[in-house]
């Protein structure tokens, strides 16, 4: 008999974190490395949401909450739901837990049997497979294409529904491609859904606010009403306030499902952490002008790195609607060989190639379940970012 779980053996540890990682190791060892894999704003958390979490620490509020969320934050949450997004919940249809990774991990343990699918466009965050198979469901891919701005076509969404399937989880804007999905866009999509209605919706917003050129957000229960009641809409204050580290997500769905998930979380992690809960009440409730500000410089930095990318031999970068990646196809260099004598075969290769020779840290596409394209994260600062996009321009000016 083993000691590790058979299930651990149907996932694999997280690119992301592991290409941040390879950076750190890298920097340790004195090497000259930009790390760009990271999906993490570089603007520290506001003022204000700092010192509510340092006031919360002085009144006391350090002892265990309620398993699912205070109900300061639950109100708080109720309330930007409706104020943004039109939808209307009570608190007892709200969860908060430790980031929006834990949100969905409770709602797939609470609602996978063997056997269901869960649909997940690609390319797609790189854990939301593992968390289906670690839930013991089937991840069912429906692939986006670089010319449809990899946006998930209705027609690849009918063609992925089959009477096993449970779920559809989508991401808007997306992680890694930066995508949007307008309010038509959705429409198309939630049609489709209509007509299902034994498919459930996972809608991971968390890159909600970060969005350019005037894009207007929407979500799929806000578009489409009837689909209500088998939706739930996944948030989070880590990337709009700046909040990585504090650990927040919350969701707002149907109450079966609300209290499965705190059933779930009442027997892992418990509370969220009671300081950070207080944070997020300010960063709901609180002002919220520099999220306008952050996007100013967001958007600066897209146009800088897509500018340059495409300036880039070989390498065609689109331009993303929202969140702070770009997602570059590679395909040009396949087949070339580095000044050091490697043939490029994969954009695995690609990468790991770019990292010996510039020093410049992305993920392969295929971690993302599309390749042969690299992510790049653009939250880090304007000057590392030219940089960086300058030792790639002439990495890719060396493959011969």
């Amino acid at each position: 008999m083993g000691l590790i779980a058979e299930s651990l053996k149907r996932i694999k540890p997280s690119p992301t974190i592991a290409v941040t990682q390879k950076a750190r190791d890298l920097k340790a060892q004195g090497r000259n490395i930009i790390s760009l894999g990271a999906g993490e704003p570089d603007f520290d958390t506001p003022e204000n949401i700092k010192n509510a979490a340092i006031d919360a620490i002085r009144r006391g509020e350090t002892k265990y909450t309620a398993v699912d969320g205070i109900p300061e934050l639950k109100a708080a949450i109720v309330s930007k739901f409706k104020r943004e997004n039109g939808l209307t919940y009570d608190q007892s249809q709200i969860t908060v837990g430790s980031g929006g990774k834990q949100i969905i991990y409770n709602a797939l343990m609470a609602t996978l049997n063997p056997g269901d699918e869960v649909i997940i466009p690609s390319p797609f965050w790189v854990s939301y497979p593992d968390i289906v198979l670690l839930a013991g469901g089937t991840p069912v891919f429906a692939e986006t294409r670089l010319e449809d701005g990899f946006k998930l076509q209705p027609e690849i969404l009918e063609k992925a529904i089959t009477p096993k399937t449970k779920w559809l989880i989508f991401n808007s804007p997306s992680n890694p491609t930066g995508a949007a999905y307008s309010h038509d866009d959705l429409k198309r999509l939630t049609d489709v859904l209509k007509r299902h209605e034994h498919v459930w919706i996972l809608s991971d917003d968390m890159y909600e606010h970060l969005v350019y050129d005037d894009f207007q957000f929407a979500t799929p229960a806000q578009v489409e009403p009837e689909l209500y009641e088998r939706t739930l809409t996944m948030n989070g204050v880590s990337k709009s306030y700046c909040m990585t580290g504090w650990r927040i997500g919350y969701a707002g769905g149907p109450k079966e499902l609300i209290s499965a998930i705190a059933k779930i979380q009442s027997q892992s992690t418990s509370n969220p952490t009671s300081v950070s809960q207080w944070a997020a009440v300010e960063a709901l409730n609180g002002p919220q002008d520099f999220i306008a500000e952050h996007n100013v410089i967001f958007k600066q930095r897209r146009d800088l790195v897509v500018s340059m990318l495409n300036q880039a031999k070989g390498l065609q970068c689109p331009m993303p609607e929202g969140a702070f990646y770009v997602y570059p196809s590679c395909a040009a260099t396949i087949g070339k060989t580095t000044t050091r004598g490697i043939v490029i075969k994969t954009d695995e290769d690609f990468v790991r190639e770019l990292l010996e020779e510039e020093g410049v840290a992305v993920v392969h596409g295929a971690a993302f379940g599309m390749s042969p394209f690299f992510r790049i994260s653009y939250a880090t600062a304007t000057s590392a970012l030219e940089d960086a996009c300058q030792r790639i321009q002439r990495f890719c000016a060396s493959l011969r």
